[in-house]
Order: C-alpha cells, then sequence, then structure tokens
C-alpha cells in the first residue's frame, strides 16, 4: 500500500509517503516540508493570525499537490496542537476541507503521547522493558510510560519548545532573566505529572522523541553502535546542561552552523533543551535513548494495525 501522513503541527506542515503493509517496516518515499512556526502567528486573543492562516493554507497547497500526485491508497491527515487550541480552529479545519477536500483529524494531547508511545514501543522492541518517553513538540510536552504498546498513562502539557519560546523569550539571544522565568514555569507544571507517574512502577528505559529532542542529541549527545545498521544515539543530561548555557548565548541565525541544529528549529532550541533539562531533573532522568521514530510513524503503524485480516 502507499500511505501518506500529513502532519499540520505547531512549527511544519509534514507530508511523509511511504509504502508499507501489515508486518513490515515502512519504507518512506517522498517527504516535503513546509516551515510554519504557527505560535508565531497566535494573537492575544488566542486565534491563528490572518497571516499565520495564510500560511497554513499556502502550505497545504504545496502538499495537496505532492498528495494528488502520489496515487495513494490512503492519507491519514492530523492536526495537532496549534490548531487544536486556536480560537479559530475549527474555522481553518472547514476552510482546509473545503479548499482542499482534506478532512485534518485533530489529536488529543493525550492521543499524541499514545500514538508516538505505540511508534517507540516498535522501534526498541519488548527488551527495552518499561519504557518511558518524554517528546517535546512544538507546542506541546507529551509524557508516557508502560510495559506494552499501549501506554499505561499518557499526558500532554503546554510547554512545547515554540510556545515558550514565544511566551518567555522577547530577546534574541534571551536574557538571563527570560532564561529563569522558563525554567520556574516549567518547574511549576511538572509536579502533578511527577505525582502521577510516580504512583505507577519506574521505568526500566527512558526514550526521548521529535525534532527537539533529535538535534539536541546531535549537538550534545552521544553516538555509540546499534544493533544492525542503526546507531543508538543517547542524551545524558549532563551533556545537555553543558551546553544550553553556550546555545542561549548565540543569536538565533547563528545556531545552525552547529551541528544537528537545523534553520527551523534554531529560534526555539534553547527553550526546548530547558524544557528538556527541567524534565529530565524532575523525573531524575540521567540519560535518554533517543527513538528516530514518533508520531507519524505512530498514525502509520496504528492504521495497518487497524486493517482487517486478509
Amino acid at each position: 500500500m502507499r500511505l501518506g501522513v500529513l502532519d499540520v503541527g505547531s512549527n511544519t506542515v509534514h507530508l511523509v509517503i511511504v509504502d508499507a503493509h501489515p508486518g513490515a517496516k515502512p519504507v518512506p518515499m517522498a517527504s516535503q516540508k513546509r516551515v510554519l512556526r504557527l505560535m508565531q502567528y497566535i494573537d492575544d486573543s488566542g486565534a491563528i493570525s490572518d497571516h499565520g492562516v495564510k500560511r497554513i493554507m499556502e502550505a497545504m497547497a504545496h502538499a495537496k499537490k505532492l498528495i494528488d500526485d502520489a496515487n495513494l491508497d490512503e492519507l491519514l491527515p492530523m492536526a495537532t496542537s496549534a490548531i487544536r487550541e486556536a480560537k479559530n480552529g475549527n474555522k481553518v479545519l472547514k476552510r482546509i476541507r473545503k479548499e482542499f477536500s482534506i478532512d485534518l483529524q485533530v489529536m488529543s494531547g493525550e492521543d499524541e503521547a499514545r500514538t508516538t508511545f505505540l511508534a517507540v514501543r516498535r522501534w526498541f522492541g519488548w527488551a527495552a522493558g518499561r519504557i518511558m518517553l518524554v517528546d517535546i513538540g512544538g507546542g506541546s510536552l507529551e509524557l508516557a510510560v508502560g510495559d506494552d504498546e499501549l501506554p499505561d498513562l499518557a499526558m500532554s502539557l503546554p510547554l512545547g519548545a515554540g510556545r515558550t519560546t514565544k511566551q518567555f523569550f522577547h530577546h534574541d539571544p534571551p536574557l538571563a532573566g527570560e532564561l529563569t522565568e522558563l525554567r520556574h514555569h516549567v518547574r511549576k507544571l511538572l509536579p502533578d505529572a511527577v505525582r502521577k507517574f510516580g504512583d505507577l512502577p519506574p521505568a526500566d528505559h527512558f526514550v526521548g522523541s521529535s525534532k527537539t529532542v533529535r538535534s539536541l542529541t546531535r549537538l550534545a549527545g552521544s553516538v555509540i553502535d546499534g544493533v544492525g545498521p542503526n546507531d543508538r544515539m543517547t542524551l545524558r543530561k549532563w551533556q545537555l546542561d553543558d551546553w544550553i548555557p553556550r546555545l542561549a548565548q548565540l543569536r538565533a541565525e547563528s545556531r545552525p552552523a552547529l551541528p544537528g541544529v537545523t534553520s527551523d528549529r534554531a529560534f526555539q532550541i534553547v527553550g526546548g533543551g530547558i524544557v528538556l533539562s527541567e524534565v529530565m531533573s524532575a523525573f531524575g532522568i540521567e540519560q535518554l535513548d533517543v527513538s528516530p521514530w514518533a508520531m507519524r510513524e505512530g498514525v502509520l503503524l496504528d492504521y495497518l494495525d487497524r486493517l482487517p485480516n486478509n
């Protein structure tokens, strides 16, 4: 089957086309990504501005062309936190449906966490034991833990890299006081999650996913031989904390010169790093393994699992 996953997220509109069938690893065939940075276009009322809506529609037009040319068996279109929470999100969804005949399915934060957890479990397998997932998107932070393919607990917090950057960083590079304010904000929001996760058995394996986590790991982490052809990427907390102050001293336009920092994430990498550092501190995580699979792969796997047996 040729399948497409269209992800309208807080930072990008990303279309991935794969060849896949039940029981097999999805094989990527094409990918198209348009940078949005939607969090920058949320106005004081909580709505996406007219310019932000224009950016979404332009990105959708590019995606629609590739979708039409790809002869897909099925398109799996989804939207996450930015549209989910926007005051005019439903209006934007209706316009997309009318102009492109694409019915974006809005995922809840908990669904994002559960779907990403499925992808991570498939990637690391049963030998990983009890997994705790940490996923930092543009708008939200997802956490999940469990022994199986579905987590025992899945949670979403408004601590995405783009959201926190917009909320707390008003200078480039950010001022020391802004960095401190963000850390205090994260610490205020985490205790309830720490308590709920603490009521469950502890994890054997801590896994990070999302582009923000992968970028930070390429910059500050370690690469060692993995099973088969894939390297194992790990990020230790001391490595992350060593790099955050140095990143914070650079202007956003200078950060892509560093390994792993792409231009579309450079403006929010410091905010994402601080959120990740505080999460690791709060949960006592000294090291994360990094999953190359995340929510889009989870959506594909979930779809394939639901197909009737032939």
